[in-house]
C-alpha cells in the first residue's frame, strides 16, 4: 500500500504459486488472522524493504520463506473474507471471493511444498507479517461499510501486488531449492492478474 508497504511481506512468500486462479470459488477463508490489534489505521510506514522477514545478512532462508508464505495467505484470505462481505461494489465483492480462493489454494500449495522439501516453516526474529495483518483486518472491520471501505481494500491491493512481484525476483535469487525457485517464477503472472484486475477496478473507483 502506498501507506502500506505492509502488505509487501505479507504477500511476498504468497508468490509461492502455482495458477490457481481457475478454480472455482468453493474453498473457505482462512479467517485465522483475524485481528486483534487496536489500532485502526493501516499505516505500515514501519515495514521497509529491509525488513520483509529477512536475516542479519538480508537473505531469507526456505524455512523463513515458508513461514511467511503460510501466515502471508492465511492473512489475505482472511482479508477477502471480510472484503467479500461488506463491499459495495460488485467487482470487489468478486476480487475479494478470488482473493480468498486463490490464497486458500497457496496456502496448501505452500505447505505441501514445505512437507515434501522437508523444511520446518521458521518466522523470522523481526517478521512483521503478523502485526501487518492484525493491523489491516482491523482496519477493514473497523471502516463502514461503503465507498471508503471498497477503495481502502482495492487501494492496498494494487500496492501490495505491485510491491511482491518485485520482491518475488529477490526471493527467487535467494532460494537455493530449485523447486522453490521454480514456483516462484511460475507465480508472477498470478500474481500480475490480480495486480491488474485490482488497478481495472481501483479506475472505475476513483
Amino acid at each position: 500500500m502506498a501507506v502500506s508497504r505492509s502488505r509487501v511481506a505479507m504477500l511476498a512468500v504468497a508468490t509461492v504459486a502455482l495458477a490457481a486462479c481457475s478454480k472455482k470459488d468453493n474453498y473457505g477463508a482462512d479467517t485465522t488472522a483475524a485481528a486483534s490489534s487496536t489500532t485502526s489505521s493501516m499505516d505500515t510506514s514501519g515495514m521497509a524493504a529491509s525488513s520483509t522477514g529477512a536475516n542479519a545478512n538480508g537473505n531469507m532462508s526456505d524455512a523463513n520463506i515458508v513461514a511467511l508464505l503460510d501466515e502471508a495467505n492465511m492473512a489475505d484470505s482472511a482479508a477477502g473474507a471480510i472484503a467479500a462481505t461488506k463491499g459495495t461494489s460488485s467487482s470487489v465483492r468478486d476480487f475479494a471471493k478470488r482473493m480468498m480462493r486463490d490464497h486458500h489454494q497457496l496456502r496448501a500449495q505452500g505447505q505441501a511444498l514445505a512437507k515434501k522439501l522437508n523444511v520446518t516453516p521458521s518466522a523470522p526474529s523481526n517478521d512483521p507479517v503478523q502485526s501487518m495483518a492484525q493491523n489491516e483486518t482491523n482496519t477493514l472491520n473497523s471502516t463502514a461499510k461503503g465507498k471508503d471501505f471498497d477503495k481502502a481494500y482495492i487501494d492496498a491491493e494494487v500496492d501490495a501486488h505491485k510491491a511482491v512481484l518485485d520482491l518475488a525476483t529477490k526471493a527467487a535469487g535467494q532460494t537455493q531449492t530449485a523447486e522453490l525457485k521454480n514456483l516462484i517464477q511460475k507465480a508472477a503472472p498470478v500474481i500480475q492478474a490480480h495486480l491488474t484486475l485490482a488497478e481495472s477496478i481501483q479506475k472505475k473507483l476513483q
